[in-house]
């Protein structure tokens, strides 16, 4: 069967360099002239070493066959919307080759194919006629677009008072339904309510039903899981892991965890008075990743902190918030006596009936309605149980709790009806 994408070596490179200033004709040739002087500085290519050159994508290559969803994750920076560039043609490969057969839909940025001057309205036509849409698909599917964007009501003002939320509806709507046989979409759905976000899904699950090829890129681990059998890991522009989504997901969290892609970064400052440290989790059994839960058993959670000056009737509190942050526990506990040095507070739960994924501590010590210190714990404490739940994201929540299933023949039943006319 003939793939809908085929990718080989694929690579692209920027080249950065100073930014230069006008230069009028008189500068230009006194820049000839100092040329020769100083052509030292210049490589046997008579490039300046100014420039520098990175590469934003190297050595990509894989393949996506016809009807295909899959998601591709990493860091930001990584190069992912660079692929999604490459793949809709909006820039041309540096090295390699990316074939595409089929329409493509694309939906990169915020307001790309937009012009802010004009209405909304006028931009449905605009940007239909850019993906490829005639006017008359445009105006048969004029109504499901406006509908779907939710902008009736501002259809005829101008884009450039619409907010970031309300061009991402429109801009998806229309890609959404000019059909595409591939639908390229990038981390824009982010924008959007979650109301909004839900809608989106469910639209790309109609577009994957229909036999359509799918590319998603997002950091939403939820949404991946739900939408994509097949996920791509791009990190440091070059391709870390192609698989199973259970499987590449959990690799990159667990890589996350560690330490190897950190995306939240630690910003807050050092308590004069306390300041928490670090924290692990342990159990009876030794765990071979202190931030990764592997097991449904009893487990522990430390979290380490170190007291300048003596503390009398300190509050501290603790929060387990999901990836998405969501509350998931909490607890807190008053009139603490902390003398200075370093201190432990333990938390030893039977069982973390967790759903698989990234989630986050968060800890606190106060005293007097006075903060020393808030801390959203780093790393990340990544899940990695068994999924005992529905195998579609959409039907699991956050808990993971195993139960035993028993179907039973029961006999027949008979139903007595009402005789009452109905």
């Amino acid at each position: 069967m003939r793939p809908a994408i085929r990718v080989e070596g694929l690579g692209k490179r920027y080249r950065i360099a100073p930014r230069q200033r006008y230069l009028a004709l008189r500068d230009q040739l006194g820049e000839v002239l100092r040329a020769s002087l100083h052509f030292w500085k210049r490589g046997s290519n008579g490039v300046s070493h100014e420039q520098r050159e990175i590469w934003a994508l190297r050595g990509v290559g894989f393949e996506v066959q016809l009807g295909e969803v899959i998601g591709v994750i990493g860091r930001n920076g990584a190069g992912k919307s660079t692929l999604l560039k490459l793949l809709s043609r909006v820039t041309e490969p540096s090295d390699g080759w990316a074939a595409v057969w089929g329409s493509v839909g694309s939906l990169l940025e915020v307001g790309t194919g937009f012009h802010p001057e004009l209405t909304g309205r006028e931009n449905i036509y605009l940007n239909g006629a850019i993906l490829g849409m005639s006017r008359r698909e445009i105006g048969w599917k004029f109504d499901d677009i406006v509908t779907f964007a939710e902008v009736a009501e501002f259809l005829d003002s101008p884009l450039k008072h619409y907010s970031s939320g309300m061009q991402t509806r429109l801009a998806f709507a229309i890609a959404a339904h000019f059909e595409p046989e591939i639908l390229l979409v990038d981390e824009v759905l982010a924008v959007g309510d979650l109301s909004f976000q839900k809608k989106c899904l469910g639209k790309m699950d109609d577009v994957a039903r229909d036999g359509r090829t799918i590319v998603f890129v997002s950091h939403q681990m939820n949404q991946i899981r739900r939408l994509c059998a097949r996920v791509i890991w791009i990190d440091g522009g070059r391709l870390r892991m192609d698989g199973p989504t259970a499987e590449v997901v959990s690799s990159y969290e667990s890589a996350m965890s560690r330490g190897d892609i950190g995306e939240r970064e630690e910003t807050r400052e050092f308590g004069a008075k306390t300041r928490f440290l670090k924290w692990q989790l342990a159990g009876p059994l030794e765990m071979a990743n202190p931030h990764q839960l592997d097991s449904f058993g009893e487990a522990t959670v430390h979290f380490d902190f170190w007291v300048n000056d003596t503390l009398h009737r300190s509050h501290h509190g603790v929060a387990l918030f999901s990836a998405d942050r969501e509350l998931v526990w909490g607890r807190a506990i008053d009139h603490l006596h902390l003398q200075p040095g370093l201190h432990r507070i333990s938390y030893t739960f039977p069982c973390l009936p967790l759903r698989p994924g990234p989630y986050f501590w968060q800890v606190s010590l106060w005293q007097d309605h006075e903060l020393f210190d808030l801390w959203d714990c780093l790393p990340e404490m990544i899940v990695a149980t068994p999924n005992l739940q529905h195998p579609r994201d959409e039907w699991s929540g956050l808990l993971n709790i195993a139960s035993e299933v028993c179907v039973t023949e029961l006999g027949e039943v008979q139903c007595a009806e009402s005789s009452e006319e109905r």
